[in-house]
This record gives structure tokens, C-alpha cells and sequence, in this order.
């Protein structure tokens, strides 16, 4: 198989594997990474688009959604009261230890696509 194809099969397991959390756990890729960032530690907006290597204008629509779901919190800064950060509220550790503790089969996923059976993906 030509190396293209095989970053084509690549894009549709991770399509299809975000296609499932989505649908499992009401939260985008980003999103779960976001809670999973804010585990131990409050961070900027800065430090998150940073840290999930996105633009500041989708780091602030992964905040405001997981904000909106009443995951994560801002709490003003320490040293500076002009400076937000964002943590988990109790829902959103909640939700981080529900996405930890199930397994994520991505490997089922992987085999469907290799066996040509792709009839649930939408791309």
C-alpha cells in the first residue's frame, strides 16, 4: 500500500474514533484533552491554545463550549486580578475520571476500516 493510503486510513480511524467519544461522552478530541491538561493545574487561554497547538480563536471556542457543559471554571489570577485561568469544576472530574476509566478502543476501530467496514463512518 502506497504511504498516502495509509495516511488516508490513519484520518479515517481518527475520524471515526472522534465520531464514537463524540457520541459516547458529548465532548470533541479537544475538548477531553483540555480536561485531561486541567487534571492537576489552572492555565491561561494562552497556555491552552499553546498546550492543544490550536489558534487563541479555537482555543476560546473549546473553552467556552467545555465552560457551557459547566466542565472547567475561570478563576482569577493569584498575582495579577486582571489574568483569568481556567480548572475543572467538580462535573468536569467527574466527567475526566468517566473518559479515563472506560477503555478507548481505537483498535476495533482500526480493524473496521482495514476490513473495509465503514458503513457507520460519515466522511
Amino acid at each position: 500500500m502506497e504511504p498516502l493510503c495509509y495516511i488516508r486510513n490513519i484520518y479515517r480511524i481518527i475520524g471515526k474514533f472522534e465520531d464514537q467519544f463524540q457520541q459516547n461522552y458529548d465532548l470533541g478530541l479537544n475538548e477531553s484533552f483540555l480536561l485531561c491538561e486541567l487534571k492537576d493545574k489552572e492555565l491561561s487561554s494562552g497556555e491552552i491554545s499553546g498546550i492543544l497547538e490550536v489558534t487563541h480563536s479555537n482555543a476560546s471556542k473549546v473553552i467556552r463550549s467545555l465552560e457551557k457543559k459547566k466542565l472547567i471554571k475561570r478563576v482569577m489570577g493569584k498575582d495579577d486580578k486582571r489574568k483569568m485561568y481556567f480548572s475543572l469544576t467538580a462535573t468536569g472530574k467527574s466527567k475526566l475520571e468517566t473518559i479515563k476509566c472506560e477503555a478507548q478502543n481505537i483498535s476495533e476501530i482500526a480493524q473496521n476500516i482495514s476490513t473495509g467496514n465503514t458503513s457507520e463512518h460519515t466522511n
